[in-house]
């Protein structure tokens, strides 16, 4: 199983002039903590987190620290420090040491470079485009699919499988892609995700039955609280 199995493809982006606080909003409205940076063309510039963010609005509070201590516990005083805390746009908080994969990257390299790099996700390229994003979840997701972290790669018939059944979600059933992922492995589906009615559960579970090639379904959707509404 492979990056393309378990991917995010409906990805949330922002380009390198999305200003500062509408980031902020939009991490918070779709509940992610990082959303990658591209150009007009899909090339991935570099992604923002909620750490750039956070470094950003600490130097919003006003708390101004002795000359001498600024010296001796702040790693640099240069540009590149003052842009990543005074900042307005994404071109001048984002973090450009990407780490990337491609489709084809199985999922035990995902996992060390996850775990050896400490982040939360990898964006996924195809060239030099953005194609999908692999988070921690997915990746947990897909292990859980197929078992041990050494699996053998996907078949074509599941991912033929996966993407119809993300297009039945996203395209007939109203579920928007990103909110929830789906894995296949040998014809049998693993719904993942958080959709907001008991109606949105079921009706993603017979997607997946009445897509062909499905042996069986396992449905681990969560339910929103009824007070969320949809972002």
């Amino acid at each position: 199983m492979n990056a393309a199995d378990i991917m995010t493809t409906s990805v949330i982006t922002v380009t390198a002039d999305t200003n500062v606080r509408d980031i902020a909003a939009l991490l918070l409205s779709k509940r992610i903590s990082a959303v990658p940076v591209i150009d007009e063309n899909r090339k991935v510039l570099g992604i923002i987190s909620e750490g750039d963010l956070m470094r950003r609005i600490e130097n919003d509070t006003g708390e101004q620290h002795s000359w001498w201590i600024e010296n001796l516990f702040s790693a640099s005083h240069d540009a590149e420090h003052y842009l990543k805390t005074h900042g307005r746009r994404a071109a001048e908080l984002m973090s450009t040491d990407l780490i990337t994969i491609t489709e084809e990257t199985p999922l035990h390299e995902i996992a060390g470079l996850l775990e050896t790099n400490h982040v939360k996700r990898v964006p996924v390229i195809r060239g030099d485009k953005l194609v999908g994003i692999v988070s921690r979840a997915n990746l947990l997701q897909g292990l859980t699919a197929k078992g041990p972290v050494t699996a053998t790669i996907g078949s074509a018939d599941d991912r033929t499988i996966r993407e119809s059944l993300l297009h039945e979600l996203s395209d007939e059933v109203g579920i928007v892609q990103g909110r929830v992922n789906v894995t296949v492995s040998d014809g049998v589906v693993q719904l993942w995700g958080l959709v907001y009615s008991e109606a949105e559960k079921s009706a993603a579970e017979v997607a997946a039955l009445n897509t062909a090639g499905v042996r069986s379904v396992e449905n681990f959707l969560g339910q929103l609280p009824p007070w969320m509404s949809e972002a």
